[in-house]
């Protein structure tokens, strides 16, 4: 008879080391939650600012706050990421670089330009 190994009966999210694209997946994910859950805030300072000269100040006022700044700026780059993460998914679907160094390399990829993209959109950059 053969010995089955025993299953683990306790596993430390923390202490599994994604590979890249594993990590790219997720964050895949993520930035598509942000930014549905964005969508109604979004839509209320449009909303806002569209209605007279004083809800557009007001609606400026709220964008001129650190942390609102701050939370726009993750949205844009989770806007990009899931952009680029989408083209490359297309891609992995069509069987372009699908081998483990062309995915690595295209993870990378993505990673780099929708943080420099988001940088230069932002005005951080140019």
């Amino acid at each position: 008879m053969t010995q089955i190994a025993e299953r683990p009966r306790f596993l430390n999210l923390m202490k599994i080391r994604l590979p890249l694209p594993g990590v790219l997946s997720i964050l895949h994910r993520i930035s598509g939650v942000l930014m549905v859950l964005a969508i109604p805030f979004l839509i209320y300072l449009l909303d806002f600012s569209l209605r007279d000269a004083a809800g557009f100040a007001a609606a400026a006022g709220v964008l001129d706050m650190l942390l609102i700044k701050l939370g726009l700026a993750v949205i844009v780059w989770g806007l990009f990421h899931h952009l680029f993460a989408g083209i490359r998914y297309l891609l992995l679907d069509m069987d372009i670089g699908v081998e483990k160094q062309q995915a690595r390399a295209s993870s990378w990829i993505v990673f780099g330009v929708s943080i420099v993209v988001t940088l230069i959109v932002l005005g951080v950059i140019w």
